[in-house]
């Protein structure tokens, strides 16, 4: 079974959460969660963090994965 970077998990999983609400608020039914919401340049800025948080997630994965070829 594969091991994930414990830092991968972590803001992949931040990440997705974030995007959820972007998503939602982008929907148009972000005023239902959260008054701030109802705006969608909102939503706009959940779905660029959770882009940023998964791309930063990304970086210790490619990391290990360089690490365990050059040990193969």
């Amino acid at each position: 079974m594969r091991r994930y970077p414990l830092s991968f998990v972590a803001l992949s999983t931040l990440g997705v959460l974030c995007a959820i609400p972007g998503g939602i608020s982008l929907a148009g039914f972000g005023a239902s969660i959260h008054p701030v919401l109802d705006d969608p340049m909102a939503g706009l800025a959940f779905l660029v963090s959770a882009v940023a948080l998964i791309g930063s997630g990304a970086f210790p994965l490619v990391i290990e994965k360089l690490k365990e070829n050059e040990n193969a």
